[in-house]
């Protein structure tokens, strides 16, 4: 069964992330779950998601990235109080950034992918990264 889109194509915040995304080598969209889905192979970010509160309740981070932090990195990302632990996710290393606030850094966006993207590319692509 199909997942209902739950998201705007035109949302500004995702045609930013999109662009960021997109950039990295061999980098590919798909729509799943109802929201877009960044892969080289496997999938680095999401864009969308939500923590649950309690069974069968979800507080939604609409427009928000979902990445897979670097190991090492994710006691201090919990400290920052700008990230979440996505539900599904979060149990596996992902934590989430909402994009809608005023004081997003889209460097910091960009660096998040980018380690995210490291984590779960092929060497062929991480390899063509480096280069660049």
């Amino acid at each position: 069964m199909a997942h209902e889109r739950m998201y705007d194509e035109d949302d500004p915040l995702l045609l930013r992330l999109r662009e960021l995304a997109l950039a990295l080598p061999e980098a590919t969209e798909k729509e799943a779950w109802g929201r877009p889905t960044f892969r080289c192979g496997k999938i680095f970010a999401l864009y969308g998601g939500g923590v649950k509160v309690r069974p069968g309740e979800h507080e939604p981070h609409d427009r928000a990235v979902l990445f897979k932090a670097e190991p090492g990195e994710t006691a201090a990302l919990d400290e920052d109080p700008r990230f979440f632990l996505p539900a599904y996710y979060g149990p596996f290393g992902w934590r989430g950034l909402d994009l809608d606030t005023p004081d997003v850094d889209w460097d910091e966006v960009r660096e998040l992918l980018d380690a995210s993207f490291r984590l779960v590319a092929t060497r062929r692509a991480v390899k063509e990264l480096d280069a660049r």
